[in-house]
């Protein structure tokens, strides 16, 4: 009794409908499967991360008698940038009850060109907390600048105070998911440009001797 030669060796009909219908494909199918994937990917991510909440505090530099409104403006920005220095955070700590390093991470400072005022931002997840941290700078700053009054003739004054937020300033799952899509998309493109060239090397067909070019190597042997 003989066996089957091709017996144990026959071809899976549904892996290979499987592949003829991945070749029939359309290119932009990659395109949206990309977007969609890093669709779902970044919808996740925005769920899956805790919100945060952002506080900010303002100070405004005002000039004495001695002094005029451009210094103030000038010092206005000489404050933001010492505002995260560890000489204020070092004293804000104590208010926000916080380590030096959360504050580090945590607050940061703007100025306006046009007018002496100083914004103070705190981020966390606890929207308490960021303005605890806001005030607390902005408290710590105002008095460092303070105690050098008599030298620079500026003083500096609280503007408004940081309010508990009650809006989170982080991107929502709606706004992740669009980033997602659009790169999944951009990387479904970049696919889509390299794939013709590496398919059409593949398909190109061998180049075999022309007739006069054969008969010519017969003739020399």
């Amino acid at each position: 009794m003989t066996e089957n030669p091709t017996r144990g060796h026959r071809p899976n009909g549904s892996a290979g409908a499987a592949l003829a219908r991945a070749r029939v494909l359309p290119p932009w199918s990659l395109l949206a499967a990309g977007a969609v994937l890093g669709g779902l990917l970044g919808g996740a991510y925005g769920v899956l991360k805790p919100p945060t909440y952002t506080a900010t505090s303002y100070v405004v530099a005002v000039p004495t008698e001695q002094s005029d409104p451009a210094a103030a403006l000038g010092f206005a920005q000489a404050y933001g940038r010492v505002a995260t220095q560890l000489a204020v955070l070092g004293d804000a700590q104590v208010w926000a009850g916080v380590p030096v390093k959360t504050l580090q991470q945590s607050v940061s400072t703007a100025t306006s060109p046009d007018a002496p005022m100083v914004s103070i931002s705190a981020t966390s997840s606890r929207p308490d907390l960021a303005a605890d941290m806001a005030n607390a700078v902005s408290r710590a700053l105002t008095r460092h600048a303070n105690d050098a009054k008599a030298d620079t003739n500026v003083e500096l004054e609280q503007f408004a105070r940081a309010t508990k937020p009650t809006q989170a300033s982080s991107a929502s799952p709606t706004v992740t998911g669009l980033v997602g899509a659009s790169a999944g998309g951009l990387l479904g493109g970049l696919v889509l440009l390299v794939r013709p060239r590496r398919t059409a090397d593949a398909a190109r067909p061998a180049s075999v001797p022309s007739p006069a070019t054969a008969a010519d190597v017969r003739g020399q042997m």
